[in-house]
């Protein structure tokens, strides 16, 4: 194991850091679901690029709708895209 020293106010500096970083992620938690996600998420969710959400929008494919140049989308709107662009797969018979 090893042992590193740190000055005293050094300390201080990172505990304060820290606490405020756990202060900021049970911010985050603590946000009610309103059910709308921002591109980065629905980008994540499709595993699709930002460009192509951008023709997905284009084409009318996707609902949205926009603040300045942030664009939101419900979520029940993008679980719809995925049912509609579902393929159905036959089994074959043996």
């Amino acid at each position: 194991m090893e042992i590193r020293m740190i000055e005293g106010k050094t300390f201080e500096k990172l505990k304060l850091c820290i606490i405020d970083l756990l202060a900021q992620l049970d911010t985050l938690h603590a946000e009610p679901d309103n059910g709308w996600l921002d591109n980065q998420a629905v980008c994540r969710i499709l595993s699709i690029s930002k460009r192509s959400l951008q023709t997905f929008r284009d084409k009318g494919l996707i609902p949205y709708s926009q603040i300045g140049h942030k664009c939101f989308y419900k979520q029940e709107d993008v679980k719809e895209f995925l049912e509609r662009n579902r393929v159905e797969v036959l089994k074959k018979h043996e």
